[in-house]
């Protein structure tokens, strides 16, 4: 294996968290796995979590770090994660690559098919819905209102895409702030020593460039917003 890596380990409840009953299994499968290649494993992340906590703060700050670094999420064992729906539902929100030691082969297209369980599901009762409203439609029900015409339409849908820019911008402004404020802490509080720190970690902007002190103000912006 080569690459940047974020290891995310999971244990179900506070007390085998602690004993780490399962967590050292977990991490020497991962080591294990990555072992015999130039890969950089800049962070472990452990969740303890119970049956009933649908929050996942380790996982929310390892897809942080996967993104922030351009890593791959690994994990020890996909077979009980990829049954969580709010695991899938983050992963595929993250759009962050992963690698599964039990599953190597799986990625986020396993994770769309999983999801598209679920979704065919939906598109079944949206078909069912359609048939049968073509059916009051047939008996002379009026149905519906008016429609907007395609440039309305056009600019609805660039409205949209605006908004999703915006929202991934402003999520990555999230994930940076711990770290320009642990950067801070150390010294550097100048836009350009943000700047230079940010560029020593090798953390690559939103495009894939270095840091400027311009692009540090920006993300501060952001995140105030």
């Amino acid at each position: 294996m080569e690459g940047k890596f974020v290891a995310y380990y999971r244990v179900s409840t506070k007390r085998q968290g602690i004993s780490g009953l399962g967590l050292e299994a977990q991490r020497q499968a991962v080591h294990q796995y990555l072992n015999g290649g130039p890969w950089n494993l800049l962070s472990e992340l452990t969740e303890v979590e119970t049956g009933k906590r649908n929050d996942r703060p380790q996982l929310e700050q390892a897809l942080g770090l996967c993104r922030l670094h351009k890593a791959t999420l690994v994990i020890a064992k996909l077979d009980r994660l990829a049954r969580n729906v709010n695991f899938i539902s983050s992963l595929m929100e993250s759009k962050v690559d992963f690698v599964a030691v039990d599953f190597p082969t799986a990625n986020r297209l396993t994770v769309h098919i999983l999801a598209a369980v679920a979704e065919h599901e939906a598109e079944m009762i949206s078909t069912r819905t359609k048939a049968a409203l073509a059916a009051a439609k047939a008996r002379g029900t009026v149905l519906g209102g008016r429609r907007g015409d395609h440039k309305l339409n056009h600019r609805r849908g660039n409205r949209l895409s605006a908004k999703v820019r915006g929202a991934t911008a402003s999520k990555r402004a999230l994930d940076l702030l711990p770290i320009i404020a642990s950067i801070k802490a150390a010294g550097a509080t100048s836009l350009h020593g943000i700047a230079h720190e940010l560029n020593e970690r090798a953390i690559p902007t939103a495009r894939g460039g270095e840091w400027s002190a311009i692009q540090v103000s920006r993300v501060l912006a952001r995140a105030e917003n």
